[in-house]
């Protein structure tokens, strides 16, 4: 009898099947020409985020072009600054920005409303469920507590964090309320996604790959760790992904630590320490979003040495960091073929 389970659902569970099922981080996004005229008619970004009709548009079509395993909530990670009243928006150019918060703010920090005010995501993942097809797994997600820091801190992107990191040092106490805070408001986000029919949800810590060892271990593994703990204490079978990016060797017990079903991989951890990794549980990564740009041997090459050193454990097949706005559609769809072992694809 055929297991009728949604494919990347038996993955976290532990299978290994072939082909791997994947997904694609930012599979909906800038490089589809149907995802830039729905983001001309929404006017800002969050306005793309917090209207249903627009976000579940978005989340359908890389589904629909490419018959992906998942579909992933269309949001950003820092809908939860937003909810805290921290004044977020996006400049064309310049990427997220935010009133920076100082040891006074966080003190003021008030997580009560967070999920009423992010009542309109939770309605594009009860409208997803129901319109996705049946065998697709819905994805939610969240930021882990340090990387949404990092831009309260500093009010916006920086090459190192350095903002955040000089503040965690300065204002031990204040940065660790703040990284409790934000793992205890994220926790609540992720089961009322999980409750509005996200299938499993998944954490990304953006920015861990900054951290020392110390630094690690208190900023990136304890707060999620927390988080987990949370999620699976009110849902006992939450399935989440935890992605460390940039975290390299301190990926080693990250998974035993947390309490991760998975761990997610950026393109730089070798395939012969992820096979190490995947012997404690299920991989999903870790194709260099580049591969995607280039196209044609590069592609061909990545894929093939993942399958070759992954695909007989359990692994989701995914980018190491999300797609880039400079992908070539067909790319992807040669991507898709090739994981799956030729087959042509549904879509457009």
């Amino acid at each position: 009898m055929s297991d009728t389970r949604r494919k990347i659902m038996r993955v976290l569970d532990g299978e290994s099947l072939s082909p791997p099922p994947l997904w694609l981080m930012r599979q909906a996004g800038r490089y589809l020409p149907e995802y830039r005229e729905i983001r001309a008619k929404a006017g800002s970004f969050l306005d793309l985020c917090y209207t249903p009709d627009y976000a579940v548009e978005v989340t359908l079509q890389p589904i629909r072009r490419y018959g992906f395993d998942a579909a992933i909530l269309f949001s950003d990670i820092l809908v939860i600054p937003d909810a805290m009243k921290r004044n977020v928006r996006f400049t064309e150019g310049h990427g997220p920005e935010m009133d920076p918060i100082d040891e006074a703010g966080i003190g003021r920090l008030n997580g009560e409303e967070v999920v009423d005010y992010l009542q309109p995501v939770l309605e594009t993942v009860r409208r997803l469920r129901h319109e996705l097809p049946t065998e697709t797994t819905l994805l939610g997600f969240c930021g882990a507590p340090w990387t949404v820091a990092t831009y309260m801190i500093a009010g916006h992107g920086t090459p190192d964090q350095a903002p955040a990191r000089l503040f965690a040092y300065k204002h031990p106490r204040a940065f660790e309320h703040l990284l409790m805070l934000l793992a205890d408001v994220s926790a609540d986000y992720l089961v009322a996604q999980i409750d509005a029919g996200a299938d499993a949800v998944q954490i990304f810590d953006s920015w861990a790959g900054v951290l020392g060892e110390r630094e690690f271990e208190a900023f990136a593994i304890r707060p999620v760790a927390r988080m987990i703990a949370s999620v699976k204490s009110q849902r006992p079978h939450a399935r989440i992904i935890a992605f460390a990016k940039g975290a390299g060797y301190q990926l080693k017990h990250y998974r035993q630590k947390t309490g991760a079903d998975a761990i997610g991989l950026d393109w730089s951890v070798p395939l012969a320490f992820a096979a190490e990794l995947q012997k404690d549980g299920p991989v999903q990564g870790n194709l260099d979003p580049m591969r995607v740009v280039a196209g044609g041997r590069a592609l061909e090459e990545g894929i093939d040495d993942i399958l070759q050193h992954l695909g007989q454990g359990p692994l989701i097949f995914n980018l190491g960091h999300g797609i880039t706005p400079q992908a070539d559609p067909e790319h992807v769809r040669l991507l898709v073929d090739r994981v799956r072992g030729g087959q042509v694809t549904s879509g457009k």
